[in-house]
């Protein structure tokens, strides 16, 4: 059985992960006012130096280049990096658009898609907590689009790209510096075109823009908190894991509210009430299945 300290290393692994997840709505702000697609580009190509930096390093060229070798695995990864481009790009938006609550919906949402996404695409059965977890959800998206009269666009969207990206990267199995060096690799031209071609120029008179040294900081704030979710995966229960995803979308849900000063409306209340009881619901029924579950020594 894992050792107290490596469990423990393992926890705060996961926390600073999900932390440095849930604090990125402040680093996005800071580089107004470059544009979504601006933005977008300088995290893809300073990603690209690090984990190349990084695959160097611990010699993971050889799994990247068996991935882009195998037909399969290689239209996968195709997949996948247009869905976490996608991600990426609106939830950027949401951001610096004003709709970081929305933005943070989304991942709160994004655990309960993950359940329909097994269901429907690994054929994983729901059983009785699952299902009310999800129905608690829907009924808050329900309630959001009621409110809206539209659907929330930003909050499924997000949590669709991102669940379908983890889907994808789940059956091909490939690790998760490799796969990432290969997404921004493939990501990385449109990157450099878009920048070369000039971007998308800020409006005129919006201030100054953010210096290199903060630009460079994206590839730090993509690539750090996967090494930390990797290493605390390896070192503690996915059920402990799976609690501690919801650090993220709650520091984010706290920095719009008292940060950018984004309002609170009492349709937010209930979506988030109607989700926040389903996740207790999946998040309590996942811990006692992970405390029953023999746990195979390393």
């Amino acid at each position: 059985m894992p050792s107290l300290s490596y469990t423990r290393v393992g926890v705060l692994m996961g926390v600073g992960a999900y932390t440095l997840w849930g604090v990125l709505p402040l680093y996005l702000k800071a580089l107004l006012p470059l544009s979504s697609s601006d933005i977008l580009a300088h995290r893809i190509l300073w990603s690209l130096l690090l984990l190349g930096a990084i695959s160097l390093l611990y010699q993971r060229w050889p799994e990247a280049r068996a991935a882009i070798t195998a037909p399969r695995t290689a239209l996968a990864l195709v997949v996948s990096t247009v869905l976490i481009a996608a991600n990426w790009l609106l939830y950027i938006h949401a951001v610096n658009s004003g709709h970081a609550i929305q933005g943070s919906l989304g991942y709160f949402i994004n655990p309960l898609v993950n359940i329909l996404l097994g269901m429907i695409f690994l054929r994983e059965r729901l059983g009785r907590p699952e299902t009310i977890a999800v129905l608690f959800a829907a009924a808050g998206v329900a309630a959001l689009a009621i409110a809206q009269h539209a659907i929330p666009f930003i909050p499924l969207v997000i949590a669709l790209t991102f669940g379908l990206y983890g889907l994808v990267r789940k059956m091909i199995g490939v690790g998760p510096v490799e796969g990432l060096l290969v997404e921004t690799g493939l990501l990385a031209p449109f990157a450099l075109g878009w920048l070369l071609m000039g971007g998308d120029p800020p409006p005129a008179g919006s201030g100054p823009l953010p210096a290199l040294w903060l630009l460079a900081l994206g590839g730090i704030m993509t690539t750090v908190p996967l090494l930390l979710f990797n290493g605390a995966a390896q070192r503690i229960r996915y059920s402990t894991l799976g609690l501690l995803q919801y650090i993220g979308p709650t520091i984010t849900l706290l920095i719009a509210i008292w940060v950018f000063g984004e309002p609170l409306l009492p349709i937010h209340i209930l979506t988030f009430g109607l989700i926040w009881t389903g996740l207790i619901i999946y998040a309590t029924a996942t811990w006692r299945r992970g405390r029953a579950a023999v746990v195979v020594p390393e």
